[in-house]
């Protein structure tokens, strides 16, 4: 099941969850932990931030989805890609969770901090180059 899956089914459903800002992204902290060491020394120039709600627009969501079932996204080079020789000088890769979408979504702690991990997961996997196809 598809994070717009798990959204769309939620909607409607009484949420029972909340979370303030601090903690939620500790639990984002605590994920990006939890990251095999392989991983975590092959993170450079990225930033991993947590907004509210993602943007109103389309410019930046992917193909296929709509704003509203966007839980996390990806901007920037893959890490395979940027071996060419002419990745220098750029800005960090950025990593966006959106709290408020994946509150949505859930109806306990429990809950929040699995759709968490599967968000944080699944926009790595994008950083590291892996597609939708193979990304939790």
């Amino acid at each position: 099941m598809t994070a717009a899956d798990r959204l769309r089914a939620a909607r409607g459903v009484p949420q029972r969850y909340r979370t303030d800002k601090r903690t939620f992204d500790r639990i984002v902290r605590e994920t990006l932990a939890t990251l095999p060491v392989a991983f975590q020394e092959r993170i450079s120039n990225l930033a991993i931030v947590v907004e509210e709600w993602p943007p109103d627009d389309d410019d930046d969501v992917p193909d296929g989805d709509e704003a509203g079932d966007v839980l996390g996204l990806y901007q920037g080079v893959p890490f395979g890609e940027r071996q060419s020789g002419g990745y220098s000088m750029v800005l960090p890769d950025r990593i966006t969770i959106y709290r408020q979408a994946i509150l949505a979504a859930v109806r306990s702690e429990a809950e929040a901090r699995e759709e968490i991990r599967l968000t944080v997961l699944h926009e790595i996997g994008h950083y590291f180059g892996l597609g939708d196809d193979e990304l939790p």
